[in-house]
């Protein structure tokens, strides 16, 4: 459970968790609402509903959760914990779903995901998050310009649909540093491309590890949402999960490209090196006997023949000649040149 911190009551705090808040008017716009009205609300119509857009990690939210929302303590816990693996379930007429986007803050990077958690029962719909998170302000744009969600449950699908697509945008630009890969001469900087096809290889796992249980999840808001949750809600969340399989299946091609795109680098090292190590060692191979020759004379003892020959030097320079000649020949024959 969370430490004991001070409940906010009566809606008044120094510091609000409220980061916005619309009541929905059932026509696509809704109107702002504070967070002192909010402890009072009740919706003058059928068609109004209260989304509450609110940073979990403020003081005070978790007792406010149980105390005015009346969510049970479990949930409450789950909705301001740290817990952020993706997953959604039903508790009687709520909807309850943790889900994650991509991290476009300064300085991250796209695995390091930024979490969101739900809760909806038709009439309320709360959002939380610890970081800031775009999702939500692209709905609260489509709703203040009159064209956004007009209940819940187009509430939930609008923002689960902006999350998804933003993957887009990480997962092409993947595939363009991909391509200038795939087209850059390896022979220049190798080691510096194999440094980005790690990163990009991480940025892989890293989605697949989060946007597979987040495919789960969505898949259980629309098999098992609340009554409220209606059937082109349904329809809505499928076309969002089959944009979320498409994108799996393009982080799964973007990091089979770059394994090949790695082991194709590797390969060309590791062939330059045979290259550099074969050659070495014909020219070890040639040298080795003339070397030998070179150095039995060279000893500084008594007996050595043609000591006193004038023409000593260029017979064995010649000797030397004839054994290079023979061996490039042989070299030759046996296909090691």
């Amino acid at each position: 459970m969370n430490t004991d911190t001070p409940t906010l009551t009566n809606g008044i705090h120094d510091d609000t968790p409220l980061l916005f808040g619309r009541v929905l008017d059932g026509k696509g716009g809704g109107r702002p609402i504070g967070w002192k009205e909010i402890q009072t609300w009740q919706p003058a119509s059928p068609d109004e509903v209260l989304w509450m857009h609110l940073c979990r990690d403020k003081p005070g939210v978790y007792e406010w959760l149980q105390e005015t929302i009346g969510i049970p303590e479990p949930t409450a816990e789950l909705l301001t914990s740290d817990a952020t693996r993706p997953r959604a379930f039903r508790e009687g007429d709520a909807l309850v779903a943790t889900l994650r986007g991509i991290n476009f803050n300064p300085g991250a990077e796209p695995e390091d995901m930024v979490s969101m958690q739900l809760w909806s029962n038709g009439k309320y719909l709360l959002s939380l998050r610890r970081h800031p998170l775009q999702t939500p302000r692209d709905t609260l744009a489509d709703i203040d310009a009159g064209n956004g969600p007009s209940d819940a449950g187009a509430l939930v699908t609008s923002m689960t649909e902006y999350m998804v697509n933003r993957m887009n945008s990480s997962i092409i630009d993947m595939n363009d540093h991909i391509d200038l890969l795939e087209d850059a001469d390896p022979e220049q900087n190798a080691d510096q491309m194999l440094d980005k096809i790690t990163t990009i290889r991480r940025n892989c796992l890293g989605l697949q590890r989060h946007m597979g249980p987040q495919h789960e999840a969505l898949e259980i808001i629309a098999r098992d949402a609340p009554g409220w949750f209606e059937d082109h809600d349904r329809r809505e969340i499928d076309e969002t999960i089959a944009r979320l399989r498409r994108f799996l299946d393009d982080i799964n091609i973007s990091k089979e490209s770059a394994m090949v795109l790695q082991d194709e680098l590797r390969a060309r090292a590791v062939a330059r090196s045979n290259r550099t190590n074969y050659l070495l060692t014909i020219v070890a191979a040639i040298f080795l006997p003339l070397s030998f020759v070179t150095g039995l004379l060279g000893i500084n003892v008594g007996g050595i023949p043609g000591f006193d020959h004038p023409h000593a030097f260029w017979i064995v320079v010649a000797i030397c000649a004839v054994i290079l000649a023979m061996q490039v020949m042989l070299f030759w024959k046996w296909k090691w040149l």
